[in-house]
């Protein structure tokens, strides 16, 4: 389970860099991406590290090759702590992010993965978008 404290702190952060991506405040977001960096680094290997950080970290990474790295890095976190959800969650990330950069195999994979896991989660419109990308991409 995610420390309390980490988990306020990086979800109030992901609500300012939502504002600050919106606004196209670019020297706010950078600012704000940077401490989100640091509190996951900080934590990197503690027993407060947990995948939601990385998740949210790789969410506002701008680059798609580097936030792959990032959900990497989530979804190793969230096997270790078998966390359903998160694997579900990063796994679809993954599958999305795959699609835009056209390695279809890798998110056909990464998908099957999470409807597996996602069949342990009460998250039914996480479930839905799980199937209907891997039924549009397993259709071809």
């Amino acid at each position: 389970m995610i420390n309390t404290k980490i988990y306020k702190a990086v979800y109030e952060l992901a609500e300012k860099l939502m504002k600050a991506a919106e606004k196209e405040d670019r020297e706010a977001f950078d600012s704000l991406y940077a401490e989100l960096g640091a509190i996951c680094i900080e934590h990197e290997n503690t027993d407060k590290d947990h995948p939601e950080q990385w998740e949210t970290l790789a969410d506002f990474t701008e680059e798609l090759d580097d936030a792959l790295v990032m959900y990497e890095k989530a979804l190793h976190k969230a096997e270790v702590a078998n966390s359903k959800d998160h694997l579900s969650s990063i796994g679809f990330s993954m599958a999305t992010l795959q699609v835009e950069l056209g390695q279809e195999e890798a998110a056909i994979q990464h998908l099957q993965n999470a409807k597996i896991s996602a069949n342990k989660i009460e998250d039914k419109d996480l479930k839905a978008e799980i199937d209907e990308l891997l039924e549009k991409l397993t259709a071809k």
